[in-house]
């Protein structure tokens, strides 16, 4: 399957998944924000991810440029995005999008545990409102579809092909800076890749056959 067939698999999940919610805004079909946490949360962050041509056999760019993050110090975003770029290695050659913010909600306490506010003369609430695109403010409320549950997501998310095991990567992620070497973060790293590979193989061939 070329780069762009998975992109375009992994665009529609991604809409599906996060229809209605207003955290995760579409800039472009492949630049990506979500906001972990709500408007107005001190420890609230936005992460914008864009694919390259060749992703995601290659790593997908991730920023936290937003201005909605201009109370957090370059310390703490640099430590965020070391700990996303673990992640990318461990999912590099799969659809990693969701996996990336969802290990983000998920482990949001820990990313922000030494952040303390920069002075700033704009109030964070007063930054940036991620909406979902096109919806009419008159009925906004009215036509506003139920968002999916965690296991709902989790369920749609295995069967367009993103990995599925997200929620419990985060344990394996944190057991990464624990490991002294190179050599056995690249074993985990490729044991981790084996798996994800058979999973989707085996997922494929059910499907053949049915």
């Amino acid at each position: 399957m070329s780069a762009n067939e998975d992109q375009e698999m992994e665009l529609e999940a991604l809409r599906s998944i996060y229809e209605g919610d207003e955290s995760f805004r579409e800039l472009s079909p492949v630049s990506f924000q979500y906001r972990i946490g709500e408007n107005g949360d001190p420890k609230a962050f936005l992460i914008e991810i864009s694919w390259t041509e060749t992703y995601p056999q290659t790593p997908p760019i991730i920023s936290m440029n937003a201005f909605f993050n201009n109370t957090i110090s370059s310390a703490v975003k640099q430590s965020i995005l070391a700990k996303l770029q673990e992640a990318v290695e461990v999912n590099l050659g799969t659809a990693m999008t969701y996996t990336l913010f969802e290990y983000a909600k998920d482990s949001k306490e820990q990313l922000m545990e030494n952040h303390h506010p920069v002075h700033s003369a704009a109030s964070i609430s007063n930054i940036i409102s991620v909406e979902t695109p096109n919806t009419a403010p008159s009925s906004k409320k009215k036509d506003k579809k139920e968002q999916l549950s965690k296991a709902q997501k989790r369920k749609l998310a295995d069967k367009t092909g993103l990995q599925a095991d997200v929620f419990r990567r985060p344990l394996v992620l944190s057991l990464l800076p624990g490991m002294n070497t190179n050599s056995q973060k690249s074993k985990l790293t490729q044991l981790l890749t084996s798996v994800s590979k058979d999973l989707l193989l085996f997922k494929f061939l059910i499907t053949f056959v049915v």
